[in-house]
């Protein structure tokens, strides 16, 4: 299994929400570029930046530092936030050398958008799946659909996305474990590669979810407040293997 590290955006600071919600924001690092590099000097394989502004403005607002943040780790890199039309994912991907984009919203308002990204671009394309009490959730979490997330996510594999991030929005930045019964759902109700996010507390957490076969886990608040170390993040990914 594939841990990424998180990097959350906003302000041009690294920061960490509880639930989703951006009036209880705690900033880690003043300065992202360090901390994209501190993660990379530690071991990491792989990082997760999300735009949280990008997020709540419906279109990229970090790309400047996000490129800089990539160069200066040396690291594949995947981004979300805000990315809500082909222009857009483009860029990234083209210019800015991104490894994978997630479509958050935007995969639910416009599934065209998806598709077509597909077509384009391959497995370079992700869609995030983030659930308030099993529906999904849009707008940088401030609205929830009517939309149940497993069915979602069958349309979403229907497209020809290869890989799923899926939030229980109720967990994240909670440090009280992920939702392992709505992750173990999703894993049989689709055949795509799913990334778990939200709620990691310790290396027992990232164990479990390496056991019910997920590709990958993202590891945030818990890496920050020292619950886990980058060491016993390389110790889960080689026990995977």
């Amino acid at each position: 299994m594939r841990i990424f590290p998180a990097i959350d955006l906003k302000n041009g600071r690294c920061v960490r929400l509880y639930q989703g919600d951006f009036a209880q924001e705690t900033v880690v690092n003043p300065d992202p570029i360090a901390q994209a590099t501190a993660f990379s000097e530690q071991g990491a394989t792989y990082l997760h930046i999300v735009d949280l502004d990008g997020a709540l403005e419906g279109k990229p607002i970090n790309l400047d530092v996000i490129r800089a943040m990539k160069k200066a780790a040396g690291l594949p890199v995947q981004v979300g936030g805000g990315i809500r039309t082909m222009k857009q994912i483009t860029f990234y991907l083209e210019d800015a050398g991104i490894d994978r984009v997630i479509i958050g919203s935007a995969a639910l308002e416009n599934p065209d958008l998806v598709r077509d990204a597909v077509k384009l671009y391959g497995d370079k394309i992700a869609v995030g799946i983030d659930a308030k009490n099993g529906f999904v959730a849009t707008s940088g979490w401030l609205d929830v659909s009517a939309t149940d997330y497993l069915t979602f996510a069958k349309e979403v594999e229907k497209s020809g996305v290869q890989t799923i991030i899926f939030t229980d929005i109720a967990k994240d930045g909670t440090l009280e474990g992920p939702n392992l019964e709505q992750l173990q759902a999703l894993q049989k109700a689709v055949s795509v590669d799913i990334i778990a996010s939200g709620g990691v507390s310790n290396k027992q957490d990232l164990v479990q979810l390496s056991e019910l076969g997920l590709y990958g886990a993202i590891c945030g608040k818990a890496l920050y407040n020292g619950n886990i170390s980058m060491a016993e993040i390389t110790e889960v990914e080689n026990l995977a293997d």
